[in-house]
């Protein structure tokens, strides 16, 4: 894309943002399904499916109407979900640190998608957090004073981090766990390399 069709794809992201287009498209959408009774049509849960796709699309409209506050940012963290370690047992040898609430990576183990994610943010200089959850945000960003954040979470995650970027007044950009739980999460690194 031109620098002109970059800039208006996010002004047209930051405004459907704003209005929340989305979210308006969304409920039409799910109205629609219950309406022609979809779930029970089709066996599957149309509205949960639904709900999914504007939570992704959320995601994205954000990040996009984001991207240039973001990019413009010197001081910068990056939080991962501890639930995407290998193990998630003594095998693991990250350390918690209940001062900052946060993992620190051992590097223990060459396949673990955090040690990979954690070595790309250091070498781009970001100040890397594993997180056991977004509530451990508002305490890190108490200690430690950052101008952008990039996290990755479960939606639910998300929504709560930028909560708390937004009435910090950072600019964040999110990106969404592929495989969800509470255990054995995934992630895209080249989304991850891309973002950062």
């Amino acid at each position: 894309m031109s620098k002109i069709s970059k800039s208006f794809f996010r002004e047209l992201a930051r405004v459907a943002n704003e209005r929340k287009l989305h979210r308006r498209l969304g409920d039409k959408a799910r109205n629609l399904a219950e309406k022609f009774r979809l779930t029970e049509i089709t066996g599957l849960d149309v509205p949960d499916a639904l709900q999914l796709v504007e939570d992704l699309v959320d995601v994205y409209v954000q990040n996009a109407s984001e991207r240039e506050s973001f990019e413009k940012t010197k001081t910068r963290a990056l939080f991962l979900p501890h639930c995407s370690r290998k193990f998630m047992d003594g095998r693991c040898k990250a350390s918690f640190n209940p001062q900052i609430p946060s993992y620190q990576c051992g590097h223990c183990s060459d396949d673990c998608l955090i040690n990979n994610a954690t070595r790309m943010g250091e070498q781009k200089g970001y100040d890397v957090y594993v997180l056991p959850g977004g509530s451990c945000i508002p305490e890190i960003l108490k200690k430690c004073k950052y101008q952008g954040a990039v996290g990755v979470a479960c939606g639910q995650e998300l929504k709560l981090g930028n909560t708390v970027l937004k009435s910090g007044g950072l600019a964040g950009q999110a990106i969404p766990l592929i495989r969800n739980g509470c255990a054995n999460t995934h992630f895209s690194l080249t989304t991850l390399e891309k973002t950062l």
